[in-house]
């Protein structure tokens, strides 16, 4: 078995499945993988752009099985602490660790980030789906229906 992430999985599927219909493919979400001299500048870069976005993190491993750590709550920030070799994930109440970080995946729907995945060094993988708030109908719309 090759080491293929479950990102490049997933993608490789849903290319295949949708390769009949052409019109459903998304050519813009691209996966790849970041080398470690990239951790740093890559989540401080991006860590500006999430801050409304809310986050689910679940950690697969071989030990655990697959559990959720967090559903959907607001992103505060990602970093990487070459120092400590962490990744930190800062949620709105919750602060998720990632000790000696080996492999780093990231999904990106053209220029924004949408999923990223960590495998550690235990083999555990952590993977991380963002998605934007949901926006509630704004209080004009419901004196508009209640009239």
């Amino acid at each position: 078995m090759t080491n293929v992430s479950a990102f490049e999985r997933a993608a490789n599927t849903i290319i295949e499945v949708n390769a009949c219909d052409r019109s459903r493919i998304d050519f813009e979400v691209e996966i790849m993988k970041l080398e470690k001299s990239q951790w740093c500048g890559y989540f401080d870069r991006v860590s500006k752009a999430l801050v409304s976005k809310r986050a689910e993190i679940e950690v697969a491993s071989l030990k655990l099985g697959d559990q959720i750590e967090a559903e959907w709550l607001p992103l505060l920030g990602i970093s990487y602490d070459p120092k400590n070799d962490v990744i930190d994930i800062a949620l709105e109440g919750l602060t998720h660790l990632i000790h000696e970080p080996r492999e780093v995946y990231v999904k990106q729907d053209g220029l924004e980030l949408s999923a990223l995945e960590v495998v550690d060094a235990e083999g555990s993988r952590q993977i991380v789906v963002l998605k934007d708030p949901r926006m509630l109908p704004s209080p004009a719309q419901f004196t508009k229906k209640a009239s």
